[in-house]
C-alpha cells in the first residue's frame, strides 16, 4: 500500500497554535552569558540551562531521545540507521540592549511579528527546527538513517558548548544550521583575528628615525572596540611642540572641511583632543564603512610628529588606509567562488609610553590558506618592529555544490517556494561550519532585513511557519 504524500504546510499550520505558544515561552527566558551563576551542569549560568531543558523537554515530550551534555550542549535523536542528520542551533542570546519598543524578553507579538531578543538569531529557528522534527516523527514516515537535533548554548561568545560537545559526541554525516539565511549558504571564508603589536623597547632598538623638529607629540590615540566591525570613532591627544594648540586645532578643522570627514576638536590643559567619526560596518564588508582610526591617522600625516608616532602614521598610511583587500600588504587574492580576501583594521591603540597595537580581522577564500600568505604579512610587520599575535584563525568551510546535501536542500526550498535556490558564499561565519559536512539553512528569506542582534529583534510569523515547512521536509528528505 502506497503511504499518501505528506503536505508539510498543512501539517505546520495544524500545529501553529502551539508552536507559536512554544516560540513565546522559549523566549521569555533570558539565555545571556552569566558567569554569575556558572556551576557545574550549567556552565553558562542559569539562563541558558533553563533555556537548553526548555528545548529538550519538548523533545522529549515528543518522544526523542534526549542528551545533557554537562551543560555545554544537549541533543534530542529519533530514527534508525548508521548515518546521522544533524540539525546543528543555539539557545544563547545576545545582550538586549536599550531602545526596545517592546520588553526584549516579553516576545509580544506586533504587526504579525514575534518581537524579543532572539527571535531570529536563533531561538525562533530552533524551536522551528523542533516542530519540524515532532512532524517528521509523528508522520509515520520510514527513515534510514538517524535524526539528531543538536543544541549550543555558547554561539554568541566563543563556541566553547561545541568543542565540548564534539570531544564526546559523534559528528553527523551532514546536516545543516538554521542560523543564518535562504536558501543555502554553502561556503564561508577563512577568518582570523590578529594583532599587530609595537612594544616602545622594539621600537627604541630600531634606531631609524633621525631627530627632526615636531609640531606636536602624539600622547595616545585609540580607535574602535570590536576586530569584526569597522571603527565608527577615533581620538587622539597630542601635546603642542613646534605649534600652538590653537594651530593645531585650525589644522584639523581645515582638514575635516576639505575632506568632507566629520569630527571636532578640544584644547584642555595645554592638550588638543582630537576626535574623528567614522562609519561602522561589519568586519567582512569593510569597504561599506569609514574607519574613523585610519582616517584620523590620515590627519596626523600632515603633521611633523615625534619619531615613534611617525612610524605608526607610515605603517597605517601604507598598509591599512584603505586597503580592504590587503593589496599594499601583498595578500591580496579574489577567488570566483567566495570572493576577495578582505581585511579590517577593526582596533587602533597608542600609547606613548606603552604600546602600538592594531587588531586586524582578515577573512580570506580557500583558495588562499593562511600558511600561503602569513610570510608576506610577517615581513612587512618585520620592517616596522612589529610582532605578529594570533588570536585566531578558523579556516575556510566549503561543501561541494554537487553534494546530496547541497542539492537536496535546493530541490526542497524551490518545491517549497516556488524560487530559484541560488548557493550562496559569504565572508561571516555561521554555526555550519561546526559540522565537518554543513551548510546554513535560513531563517531570514530574501527580502527581509536582518534584526538580529539589533533592538527590536524579531520574526515574522508566516516566516517561522514557511521555515518549519522548509525544515520539516527537509530532515525527511535528507533521512528518508
Amino acid at each position: 500500500m502506497t503511504m499518501k504524500p505528506i503536505d508539510w504546510m498543512d501539517e505546520v499550520h495544524k500545529r501553529k497554535e502551539e508552536l507559536i505558544a512554544a516560540v513565546q515561552g522559549f523566549l521569555q527566558i533570558k539565555s545571556v552569558l552569566d558567569p554569575a551563576t556558572a556551576r557545574p551542569g550549567a556552565p553558562f549560568g542559569e539562563g541558558i540551562a533553563r533555556t537548553l531543558a526548555y528545548a529538550l523537554q519538548l523533545c522529549a515530550d515528543a518522544g526523542m531521545e534526549v542528551k545533557n551534555v554537562d551543560g555545554y550542549a544537549a541533543h534530542a535523536q529519533f530514527g534508525q540507521g548508521e548515518e546521522l542528520i544533524g540539525v546543528l542551533s543555539h539557545v544563547d542570546v545576545v545582550p538586549e540592549g536599550d531602545g526596545w519598543s517592546t520588553p526584549p524578553y516579553a516576545a509580544e507579538i506586533v504587526d504579525g511579528k514575534i518581537v524579543a531578543r532572539g527571535a531570529i538569531d536563533d531561538k525562533g529557528p530552533t524551536m522551528a527546527a523542533i516542530f519540524a522534527a515532532k512532524i517528521v516523527k509523528e508522520s509515520g514516515l520510514a527513515l534510514g538513517k538517524r535524526v539528531r537535533l543538536i543544541f549550543g548554548t555558547d554561539e554568541e561568545t566563543s563556541w566553547r558548548c561545541l568543542e565540548r560537545y564534539f570531544k564526546t559526541e559523534e559528528m553527523p554525516t551532514m546536516g545543516f544550521s538554521p542560523d543564518a539565511d535562504f536558501p543555502l549558504i554553502y561556503a564561508e571564508k577563512g577568518m582570523t583575528d590578529l594583532i599587530f603589536r609595537q612594544t616602545k623597547q622594539a621600537f627604541a632598538a630600531q634606531g631609524l628615525f633621525p631627530a627632526v623638529e615636531t609640531d606636536a607629540t602624539l600622547l595616545s590615540l585609540e580607535a574602535g572596540l570590536r576586530v569584526n566591525m569597522v571603527p565608527d570613532r577615533g581620538q587622539a591627544i597630542l601635546r603642542p611642540a613646534g605649534k600652538t594648540a590653537e594651530e593645531l586645532a585650525d589644522a584639523y578643522r581645515r582638514y575635516l572641511r576639505d575632506t568632507g570627514r566629520t569630527g571636532d576638536v578640544t584644547i584642555a590643559d595645554d592638550q588638543v583632543v582630537l576626535s574623528m567619526q567614522g562609519v561602522s560596518a561589519h568586519g567582512m564588508d569593510p569597504e561599506k564603512g569609514i574607519n574613523a582610526g585610519t582616517e584620523l591617522i590620515r590627519f596626523l600625516a600632515t603633521l611633523q610628529l615625534d619619531d615613534r608616532a611617525r612610524q605608526l602614521v607610515r605603517f597605517t598610511d601604507t598598509y591599512l588606509y584603505r586597503q580592504h583587500y590587503g593589496k599594499a600588504l601583498g595578500i591580496d587574492h579574489d577567488d570566483a567562488e567566495m570572493g576577495p580576501l578582505t581585511l579590517n583594521t577593526g582596533v587602533i591603540r597608542y600609547d606613548c609610553e606603552g604600546d602600538i597595537e592594531f587588531n586586524v580581522n582578515i577573512r580570506y577564500p580557500h583558495s588562499h590558506p593562511y600558511a600561503s600568505w602569513e610570510p608576506k604579512l610577517l615581513l612587512h610587520l618585520q620592517e616596522a618592529a612589529l610582532v605578529l599575535e594570533v588570536k585566531e584563525n578558523m579556516p575556510p568551510h566549503r561543501v561541494d555544490p554537487k553534494h546530496p546535501l547541497v542539492t537536496t536542500l535546493q530541490r526542497v526550498y524551490t518545491q517549497q517556494t516556488g524560487q530559484e535556490a541560488r548557493i550562496i558564499a559569504i565572508g561571516g561565519a555561521t554555526y555550519a561550519r561546526a559540522l565537518d559536512v554543513g551548510v546554513a539553512f535560513g531563517p531570514l528569506f530574501p527580502g527581509r532585513a536582518d534584526s538580529a542582534h539589533q533592538r527590536d529583534e524579531h520574526i515574522f510569523i508566516d516566516d517561522l511557519l514557511r521555515a518549519t515547512v522548509l525544515y520539516a521536509q527537509a530532515i525527511y528528505e535528507l533521512a528518508k
